[in-house]
């Protein structure tokens, strides 16, 4: 039984390093609250306008910073935000063109955005240099999407095409509430207005996570090391990845019973490929929350896409494999260096140290049947005369 102690140990352990990971590369408070505000700022300009054709139209954020996924980029301090700037039905019979036009002249008549603005493609982003940037991308209602879509300009601006930001961000969150069966049950407490237009509030995401947003965390930042290192690849976008294992997500958890949440963890991202199609040499990965909107369509344009994409996923799995066989917190460290960028595997294993430390100390770190208990550490399991005890790390 001993032998089983300390493999509950070592792999709470692998799981409490991992979340401290995620923890040590998420947006710091202050770059939080600065996006916020800034957000807010930009969406109460826009409102503002006394244009007729902007009369109504609602502001909020869409992507990772929308569903709690996003990971501070490797190598450079600046990070960005999405914005969609929805407008009313009237403005889906303008030309995708002037429908962006509207949205940048009302941003050049505000003096400090006029400074800091660049046109992208489909979108205006408002550059604050060193710090982060917001992606304003224009959007109207889509009327043959039953599920609230709407239409964005495509990359010519010679037509709209369909998505669904609001939907997208509702499927995600219906899939990471899905509670995972493991084979020793655990529980914590879980954390988790102008006239005609809008602005949503910022997204707020306090708390524990969960192992969907985890493994999104994990995987995209596995990736920026990964792809840091080869410049002349195209790194995988990150809706690719977070579709792939949002889908793998909900698959898995209906399928079995996992040992923890490591055994999890190792599932879903193992199964994320299960969700690409290949059909007459094309590829797709649909947004299931609105036809037509394939997010793999660059790889049928630019095949070596798919190929990174493919040789990155099975290093991510080497990794992980690699990771959970592991003995030893040194080893640990140096495995999670390696995978996740210089420093991150000596800090998460330091903050696992002191947890426990701190648990022993307390008093309350102990062994027990499924393995070690203690109130900060990752293996917090029954024990056949204890009530479960408080899991801070993955699972729920």
């Amino acid at each position: 039984m001993k032998l089983e102690f300390q493999d509950q140990f070592r792999r709470g352990a692998i799981v409490g390093a991992l979340e401290a990971v995620c923890e040590r590369f998420e947006l710091t408070e202050a770059q939080k609250e600065q996006a916020r505000t800034r957000y807010e700022g930009v969406g109460r300009w826009l409102s503002e306008s006394s244009h007729p054709a902007l009369a109504g139209i609602l502001i909020y954020v869409q992507g990772s910073a929308a569903i709690g996924t996003t990971v501070r980029p490797y190598g450079h301090a600046e990070h960005d935000v999405d914005l969609i700037a929805k407008l009313e039905d009237v403005a889906r019979h303008y030309p995708p063109a002037f429908v962006k036009k509207l949205i940048g002249d009302r941003l050049k008549e505000h003096g400090t955005y006029e400074r800091l603005l660049e046109e992208m493609c489909r979108c205006w982003r408002i550059d604050y240099a060193n710090e982060f940037h917001l992606d304003i991308t224009p959007s109207v209602p889509n009327p043959s999407c039953p599920n609230g879509g709407e239409l964005v300009p495509d990359k010519e601006l010679h037509d709209w095409k369909p998505s669904n930001p609001k939907g997208y961000k509702a499927l995600f969150e219906r899939r990471a509430a899905m509670q995972p069966t493991f084979a020793l049950r655990k529980t914590i407490k879980n954390f988790d207005d102008r006239a005609r237009a809008t602005v949503e509030p910022y997204p707020e995401h306090h708390g524990f996570k969960g192992l969907l947003r985890r493994s999104v965390q994990i995987s995209k930042r596995h990736r920026d090391i990964y792809f840091a290192e080869r410049p002349g690849e195209c790194a995988p976008i990150s809706v690719i990845v977070t579709t792939l294992l949002s889908r793998s997500y909900e698959w898995c958890v209906k399928q079995r019973v996992y040992d923890d949440e490591l055994d999890l963890l190792v599932a879903v991202i193992g199964h994320m490929t299960d969700f690409i199609s290949l059909v007459s040499d094309r590829w797709y990965i649909w947004n299931e929350t609105t036809a037509n909107e394939n997010f793999a369509e660059k790889w049928n344009a630019y095949p070596d896409r798919a190929k990174s994409f493919f040789m990155w996923h099975a290093q991510l799995v080497a990794d992980l494999d690699n990771l959970r066989s592991i003995e030893g917190l040194d080893r640990m460290a140096k495995s999670i260096n390696d995978a996740f960028g210089p420093g991150a595997g000596t800090a998460a294993v330091g903050k696992v140290e002191q947890a426990v430390s701190d648990a022993r100390n307390a008093g309350s770190l102990r062994y027990g049947v499924g393995g070690l208990v203690g109130a900060a550490t990752a293996a917090c399991v029954t024990t056949p005369t204890a009530a479960v005890a408080r899991n801070t790390f993955f699972g729920r």
